[in-house]
């Protein structure tokens, strides 16, 4: 590695392999229930969404700070889905937009319904296995990531 690389805090690293699993969500599937499925039928140990687009005729988001999601009813088309999956849970953002244009963004919830249809590419990590467990910290479930051959 050259001075200017280290000067920048640039490393030399092996890459871990990444497996993508595309999805196609249907009319009337809950999306968050529908990725959670997705995980364990194909024995999944967690996965990243890298890109998701679609519609959804009711959304349930909680906002920052917000104790309970909001619903929203309507025509909905999803901008942005994003987050982590793991067999015990999942953390998942998402930035939607209305049929006047307008936007809001947060955590989803049990309850978003595809409209017409939800497209989602998924990066599996074989190498680790992904879970949520408690974090006194935050008071929450957090996200905990295990290489698969060391256990740490």
């Amino acid at each position: 590695m050259d001075l200017d690389a280290q000067r920048r805090g640039l490393v030399e690293a092996q890459a871990d392999a990444v497996d993508t699993l595309v999805l196609r969500l249907q009319p009337g599937e809950d999306l968050r229930s529908a990725l959670e499925a997705a995980m364990a039928d194909n024995a999944l140990g967690g996965a990243f969404v890298l890109a998701g687009v679609g519609s959804l005729s009711a959304a349930r988001l909680r906002m920052a700070g917000a104790d309970a999601p909001l619903q929203l009813d309507g025509d909905l088309e999803i901008l942005t889905l994003s987050g982590s999956l793991s067999a015990n849970g999942a953390h998942l953002h998402a930035a939607l937009a209305r049929a006047d244009g307008s936007v809001l963004g947060g955590h989803v919830a049990p309850g978003c319904t595809v409209r017409t249809t939800v497209e989602v590419l998924l990066a599996s990590l074989p190498q680790w296995q992904l879970s949520r467990e408690p974090d006194a910290r935050t008071g929450h479930a957090e996200l905990v990531a295990r290489r698969r051959d060391t256990g740490r």
